[in-house]
């Protein structure tokens, strides 16, 4: 483990000296991954990217990607691009990366299950803002966005996610 590292703990992500008050997925923690099963997977996990809303919010860092309106993440496991970010339409089930509400305004990208997808595996565990302090994700990693920023503005290609 690094200093560099984040780590779930029972209390919450601790990071740099804090410990961060975070929600898991519906399904809890696990170690056999499936899509749509809400549950948070166990492991090692390289942030492998940023995602941000620039209508909404400064760009974090300079390597934050922007997120366009056709932006989508491909969820469906028939899909070629599963488990990939993509450009709608898409007769493919995906979720949309630009959203009415603001919970992927800033989002992290983990390597879960990428960039060589199993099909039905899972698709992306992002670290993103919460609905609300202790609503379940479905098997993302959430928090407040004030955290959220703050992690943000800390992390680099060398951070683990660990789980």
């Amino acid at each position: 483990m690094s200093v560099r590292d984040m780590v779930l703990t029972p209390t919450g992500l601790r990071f740099a000296g804090r410990c961060i008050p975070c929600t898991i997925g519906r399904g809890g923690v696990t170690d056999r991954k499936a899509e749509g099963d809400g549950a948070t997977p166990t492991g090692v996990h390289r942030i492998v990217g940023m995602l941000y809303r620039p209508d909404r919010i400064a760009r974090p860092t300079d390597w934050a990607v922007p997120i366009h309106p056709r932006d989508i993440w491909s969820d469906d496991p028939s899909d070629p691009a599963y488990n990939t970010m993509a450009i709608a339409p898409s007769r493919f089930s995906h979720e949309s990366l630009r959203r009415a509400d603001p919970l992927y305004d800033l989002v992290i990208l983990t390597d879960w299950n990428w960039p060589m997808a199993v099909p039905g595996r899972g698709s992306a565990i992002f670290i993103h803002r919460w609905r609300r302090r202790g609503y379940p994700t479905e098997g993302c990693i959430a928090m407040d966005p004030r955290d959220l920023l703050w992690v943000a503005q800390r992390i680099g290609f060398e951070t683990r996610l660990i789980v």
